[in-house]
């Protein structure tokens, strides 16, 4: 194996494969280890060898435990041990006893005698003579350990960029459909966009590119899974951190959000600054902002309220666009009782009771609409559904 080779290319490999040279070269000094033992180590050595990046040289060293007498088996133990056939897993506390082994192992006395220091548990590093032919077979060991570390580094460092961005929005290519699921080409990996987390009615094309909520980023013997949403409400809020700077500056907060993915998503905002509206933050300019949202979600209807810490505000904010005449609380059960104009009624209840629905999410708030001149009553979101039932 053709050291200086490996340290030429180090420099590029860490650019490809987007892994630090540290781990690069950790990496390449097991290999050498694994060679080392295979040819010239004896059982139960420790072999640790160093690479020197600068230079090329490399060095190894044999590295043995220090042991005090209560840390080793007597001969009765072992015997014991081996008439049970298994070895026995100490008590919390108890110090866990080995069998001594000169390749492994030092006793604290004659370790003194080399580091007057040292203590029981700590170990001691004797340099190994350097080889520098370590045989077809050993170059073909390290070669492939290499190889596997390398590829096993790359999937951590791979792993962990992803582990950051969840929470995120990223774009990717559908690159292809395979029963419900949706593949989506991230560029260093493949994403899954599962079916349960697909907005309904939409239809992805092959290469087309979407965005999604990075969602979870998984460990998997060959790649990193990679699981994406468009349905989930957080999506909504970071489209809307993406287009509106004063989100990502802190000025205006999402407080919350009701969605029902591919039809209506109702968001409430507040301001920390005053002079700021964080309604017309959102929606910006002629509302492009919004618009831009509105676009990406496949044209799914967007109501931008205010927040209100009072309960009574906020709910008939949430409402919108219908408008509320009178709102009562009752805080023993959670409950609203809305009053709106008779011709607002429809307007509040919504279409299949959508906006008193997503309202109730929004609010926490179960919400009954009453109409101001009849007897009619809107249908909260519980009531509703178990109708649609």
């Amino acid at each position: 194996m053709d050291l200086k080779t490996i340290k030429a290319s180090l420099e590029e490999l860490a650019e490809e494969r987007g892994i630090s040279k540290e781990k690069i070269i950790e990496t390449i000094e097991m290999a050498l280890s694994a060679a080392y033992k295979r040819d010239y180590g004896k059982r139960g050595q420790i072999i640790h060898a160093s690479f020197d990046l600068d230079t090329g040289a490399i060095s190894f060293r044999q590295v043995k435990i220090v042991l005090d007498p209560s840390m080793v088996k007597s001969e009765e133990e072992i015997a014991e041990e081996e008439e049970k056939e298994k070895e026995e897993v100490p008590a919390e506390g108890e110090i866990k006893k080995v069998r001594f082994n000169p390749e492994r192992h030092i006793m604290i006395d004659e370790a003194h005698k080399i580091k007057k220091s040292i203590e029981p548990g700590e170990e001691l590093e004797f340099p190994l003579e350097t080889k520098q032919d370590y045989g077809r077979i050993a170059a073909q060991t390290a070669k492939q350990v290499i190889i596997q570390r390398v590829r096993e580094a790359e999937r951590e460092a791979l792993l962990e960029e992803f582990r950051e961005k969840e929470g995120n929005v990223v774009s990717g290519l559908v690159q292809r459909v395979e029963g419900r699921n949706v593949f989506l080409d991230l560029g260093r990996t493949t994403a899954i966009l599962p079916y349960e987390e697909q907005v309904p009615h939409e239809h992805y094309r092959l290469g087309e590119r979407i965005k999604g909520l990075l969602m979870l980023a998984d460990k998997n013997p060959r790649s990193p899974n990679v699981y994406v949403s468009r349905s989930h409400p957080r999506f909504v809020a970071k489209l809307f951190e993406m287009e509106v700077p004063e989100i990502a500056q802190g000025v205006v907060q999402v407080k919350g959000i009701a969605r029902e993915a591919g039809s209506r998503s109702k968001i409430a905002v507040a301001s920390s600054e005053a002079g700021v509206d964080p309604v017309g933050s959102l929606v910006g300019q002629k509302g492009v902002r919004v618009d831009t949202v509105i676009t990406e979600l496949g044209g799914e209807k967007i109501d931008i309220i205010e927040w209100s810490e009072d309960p009574a505000v906020f709910i008939k904010n949430a409402l919108s666009p219908a408008k509320v005449l009178d709102t009562e609380l009752n805080k023993d059960t959670n409950t609203a009782k809305v009053t709106v104009d008779d011709n607002q009624l429809s307007l509040a209840i919504g279409r299949n009771g959508q906006n008193v629905r997503l309202a109730a999410k929004l609010s926490g708030w179960k919400i009954d609409i009453v109409g101001r001149d009849s007897s009619s009553v809107g249908e909260s979101d519980a009531e509703k559904e178990e109708n649609k039932e």
